[in-house]
């Protein structure tokens, strides 16, 4: 595991008093709704991507755990904002904010955190990065309308699908790599390396995520399955097995679909079990994985890239 590595792990509790301490506010309601996520835990993948990417290329310095922090608001401020949207009720075990504190609360303090996270990047004070990180958060937002333009759309490809998941989730893990590199003073090119490690590492991992909802653990996950269903999001393993299935089977997956069903669950796991599209989806994640670790290739050997290597294959064998 990554945090068993001493330099990691201390400044991974950096960034965490370092994000606690950012979400102070002379507003009683925003800190509440602020700490209340931070409670919420979480892997913290994407900052921990930020460090290890700085440790890997030369050393770890205070940038880096400010950056780090950045990325951790960016993604915090946009998991409050998609619990709105999605009126989602459970994330991580817990009541999501948007019921815990009603989804103007959320949407505002969702707000708060965004923007805490640009005075943060002024601090730091690298263009490059600022520039960077500007174009990802607008990438991320084009991302999030293009999932609500294709909810209940059973007719999406493959292609599609990764576009999506590409822009609302797999920008911030390269971006957190690149930014990481960047400060660590590594070359554009080295740092576009980086970042196309992240976005593969990204896409494996929202490719599991799709996955999990249809056959995870909700007790493990802290989620409920099928709330992907209920959406209406045409996720790879529908796509594949709308593909694949017989004629009578695709067609309920497409009607799940596109009356975002979620009283067809049941039936709809059984016909993605027998068409094999779980096991197909799995092995599309394993490929971006494998690119992923491509990309590092050219890292010296050590801790640090073995570390890497390691959160890649964690993103495809996690079971939450």
């Amino acid at each position: 595991m990554p945090l068993s590595i001493p330099v990691i792990a201390n400044a991974f509790e950096d960034v965490n008093t370092l994000i606690v301490e950012q979400l102070r506010s002379d507003v009683g309601l925003v800190e509440d709704i602020g700490q209340y996520i931070v409670a919420g835990g979480g892997k913290r993948m994407r900052p921990l991507l930020a460090l290890l990417t700085g440790a890997a290329l030369g050393g770890i310095s205070q940038p880096h755990k400010h950056f780090a922090a950045v990325i951790e608001f960016l993604h915090t401020a946009t998991l409050l904002h998609d619990d709105v949207v999605d009126v989602s009720s459970l994330r991580r075990g817990r009541p999501t904010a948007n019921a815990a504190y009603g989804n103007a609360s959320s949407v505002l303090v969702g707000d708060f955190i965004y923007s805490r996270a640009f005075q943060l990047l002024v601090n730091i004070g690298d263009m490059r990065i600022l520039k960077d990180i500007a174009d990802t958060t607008n990438r991320i937002a084009e991302g999030e309308v293009l999932q609500l333009v294709r909810a209940g759309d059973a007719d999406t490809t493959e292609t599609q699908y990764y576009e999506v998941i590409q822009a609302k989730t797999a920008v911030l893990f390269g971006a957190a790599c690149y930014g990481g590199a960047l400060l660590s003073g590594a070359s554009e090119r080295k740092a576009e390396e980086l970042r196309e490690f992240g976005i593969n590492l990204g896409i494996a991992f929202q490719i599991v995520d799709d996955i999990l909802d249809y056959q995870g653990d909700p007790a493990t996950m802290g989620k409920n399955l099928g709330d992907d269903l209920a959406e209406g999001k045409p996720t790879l393993p529908l796509i594949h097995a709308i593909q694949t299935a017989k004629a009578q089977d695709a067609d309920l997956i497409r009607t799940a679909i596109t009356e975002k069903d979620k009283s067809l669950l049941s039936d709809v796991v059984r016909i993605i079990q027998a068409s094999g599209s779980l096991a197909y989806s799995r092995e599309r994640a394993l490929e971006f994985q494998h690119k992923a670790e491509q990309a590092i290739s050219k890292l010296p050997a050590g801790q640090m890239k073995d570390a890497l290597t390691a959160l890649a294959q964690q993103a495809i064998s996690r079971i939450h």
